[in-house]
Order: C-alpha cells, then structure tokens, then sequence
C-alpha cells in the first residue's frame, strides 16, 4: 500500500501534463494539419515567414502561390502558416 501511495503524486502529475500541455498540442498540430491539406486555388495565405500570397496551384506536397507583383513562387504545404478568411 504504501508504495501505491508513493505513486500517486507521479500519475497525478503526468494526468496534469496530459490534459494541460499534449493534448491541446496535439489539437493544435491536428487543425494545422487539416488546414494545409484543404488548401485549394484562390486561398490567401500567409506562410510561416510571414509571406502574404495567393494559391495558384496545388501538388500533392507543393503549393504555387501569386505574391504582389505577380511572380509565381513554389512553398511546401508546410510552410502555410494560416489563411485568411475574409
């Protein structure tokens, strides 16, 4: 019994670190995830560098975006970091 009670503090702590810091990462890594798969032609997005942009085309792990001035650049899906929803 007294080892079970020694324990305790251990699997409480790790229940804490679970609800409070893995699971919403997890969340979080998941809606990033959906959100660059469901990438299509005309999303305005902005990368992880901060890059505002256009989709023009998608590939399985590449996207074409349309900055300002019209230049056409290549990113992976990765590196979208939001897009805007206006």
């Amino acid at each position: 019994m007294g080892s079970l009670t020694g324990l305790l503090p251990i699997v409480a702590m790790f229940a804490v670190m679970w609800f409070f810091i893995i699971r919403p990462a997890q969340k979080r890594q998941k809606n990033t995830s959906r959100m660059q798969n469901d990438l299509k032609r005309g999303d305005q997005i902005i990368t992880v560098g901060g890059l505002h942009a256009k989709v023009d085309a998608v590939d399985d792990k590449t996207i074409f975006v349309i900055v300002a001035d019209g230049t056409r650049l290549q990113f992976e899906r990765v590196a979208v970091g939001r897009v805007i929803t206006e």
